[in-house]
């Protein structure tokens, strides 16, 4: 089906994947096509890989802390190298597992009390190549005080979103209302900040890279 998203989950709580599949079975542009309890269950073992010829789905609902004691850093990583993009759900809104969890490619957080339409509105931004925000992503964003984040000034964060997200600095520069030259300051300021922190950022790439792993865009 053209323009249909396809959905996993990994989840040990088998109601919550029944209810997850009853759920979206009323959602016409969302299709559930697996549901596993473990990233190995979902994806096989070494000794038993699943064949690589296609991504699991093109979002993939994962649980952060998983019965069967696997690291949700390593989860994470190993879903991301399927291509699909990964969603971490969670009963609790833990500010430090929120940062690792993004830190280690996840793509949004939620916890699982919210609602249908909060999910599949947070399914489709991902399937659109965009982050998940959520309050508490935000929340947990707002308050890093992980020496690996730095702590950039509000208008140094302005140039940063703007240039990563495809705007020449002429035009970030334009929009703030200062010169391109000063505009070339902030970001000059922005790129030694992740220096310092040992995330060096060469190219814009980069920036959009740091953009995602911090969700400076979540509000």
């Amino acid at each position: 089906m053209a323009g249909v998203i396809s959905v996993a989950v990994v989840d040990d709580d088998r109601m919550l994947r029944d209810g997850l599949r009853a759920w979206l079975d009323g959602v016409p542009e969302l299709r559930l096509v697996a549901t596993a309890a473990t990233v190995a269950e979902l994806l096989g073992t070494p000794e038993a890989p699943r064949a690589p010829d296609r991504p699991p789905a093109d979002v993939v609902l994962l649980d952060l802390l998983l019965r069967d004691g696997s690291d949700p850093v390593d989860n994470i990583r190993r879903v991301l190298r399927t291509g699909s993009r990964v969603l971490m759900i969670s009963t609790v809104p833990d500010r430090s597992r929120i940062i690792e969890a993004v830190r280690a490619g996840a793509d949004g957080y939620l916890t699982k009390d919210h609602d249908l339409p909060t999910l599949v509105a947070a399914v489709k931004d991902l399937a659109a190549g965009r982050g998940a925000h959520s309050a508490e992503l935000a929340f947990a964003c707002a308050y890093d005080d992980s020496p690996a984040r730095p702590r950039l000034s509000p208008r140094e964060r302005e140039i940063l979103l703007d240039y990563a997200s495809g705007m020449t600095l002429k035009s970030a520069a334009r929009r703030a209302g200062i010169t391109v030259h000063t505009a070339k300051d902030y970001l000059d300021r922005v790129k030694a900040k992740y220096q310092q922190a040992g995330r060096p950022t060469y190219t814009k790439l980069d920036l959009a890279q740091r953009v995602r792993e911090d969700s400076l865009d979540a509000g």
